[in-house]
């Protein structure tokens, strides 16, 4: 069963970028989706971002298109995500997921689909 750990999150200003990073264990990640999946507080998760398992293809929630961009690294087993332009509405813990059925789609994408959760990372952005 894959592993996943978060890393990355911090507290920063309005405008100011973040990195995320996601790393999984196991010798079957590259065959997986991966997203990332937020919740701010008192809401219901949201899907963020996903990767196909090649890493050729990406897919964004309207809420981060043109700030936001997914990445992966096989070799090293490690998802990305880099986030500029970050707004106090983008305050939310981040979860990095998978889905582990291998060389599934991309599509449809939401956040029910995944099987593989990390703990999370917080992202706080002040006004």
């Amino acid at each position: 069963q894959v592993q996943l750990v978060e890393s990355g999150g911090g507290l920063v200003q309005a405008g100011d970028s973040l990195r995320l990073s996601c790393a999984a264990s196991g010798r079957t990640f590259s065959s997986y989706v991966m997203g990332w999946v937020r919740q701010a507080p008192g809401k219901e998760r949201e899907f963020v971002a996903a990767i196909s398992w090649s890493g050729g293809r990406t897919y964004y929630a309207d809420s981060v298109k043109g700030r936001f961009t997914i990445s992966r690294d096989n070799a090293k087993n490690l998802v990305y995500l880099q986030m500029n332009s970050l707004k106090p509405e983008d305050t939310a813990v981040y979860y990095c997921a998978a889905d582990t059925r291998p060389y599934s789609s991309l599509y449809p994408q939401h956040h029910d689909r995944y099987q593989v959760w990390g703990q999370g990372t917080l992202v706080t952005v002040s006004s």
